[in-house]
């Protein structure tokens, strides 16, 4: 594994970068793995996590002559186009679940009706927190689906810790309203 530079080479990294493609390959070769394995974690699937990835290092190689260093790690910016790469792929592709993998749950769990429901209220939590603003899900998805820190988050994100609490306050709160709105009709 890569030991990661120090900020001022990271820098000077990543300036090299703009106008040298090898420079860019160091990148890759240097943050890879941590972006893979955050990919991974959402996708739980090797192929598609590996294309998510790649996916990643493209549009992070096509855009960065607009880089700008806003004192956050490179990584940061790394995330969050994996963060919105990701959730470009869950909305093209919602997965099916095979049932014939689900069949063993009866056997000395709950009762396959009673996870089903179960799966089906998180299907309808998760698609309201789809309707968040686009800030809000992402401090939702990093908070509750990738359990990362507040300070992760924030590093992530570009924002303050305080900042990342209020999104994340903001997006239950508003979910708890949606859930409580379909309740009532």
């Amino acid at each position: 594994m890569s030991t990661l530079p120090s900020r001022e080479d990271e820098q000077a990294l990543v300036e090299r970068a703009k106008r040298d493609p090898n420079a860019f390959g160091e990148l890759y070769d240097l943050y890879f793995l941590q972006i893979y394995r955050f990919v991974y974690s959402r996708m739980r699937d090797q192929a598609a996590a590996e294309d998510v990835t790649s996916e990643v290092f493209m549009k992070a190689l096509k855009s960065i002559g607009r880089y700008q260093d806003t004192g956050k790690p490179f990584s940061a910016w790394l995330y969050q186009i994996a963060v919105n790469s990701v959730a470009d792929r869950y909305r093209l592709a919602r997965p099916l679940e095979n049932i014939d993998e689900q069949r063993d749950l009866a056997v000395g769990g709950p009762a396959l009706e009673e996870v089903a429901a179960q799966r089906d209220e998180l299907r309808r939590i998760w698609s309201m927190v789809e309707t968040l603003p686009k800030q809000q899900r992402i401090a939702m998805v990093l908070k509750f689906q990738e359990d990362m820190k507040i300070e992760d988050i924030a590093a992530v994100m570009g924002k303050s810790p305080g900042a990342v609490k209020l999104l994340i306050h903001r997006g239950v709160s508003r979910v708890r309203q949606l859930v409580g709105a379909e309740g009532r009709s």
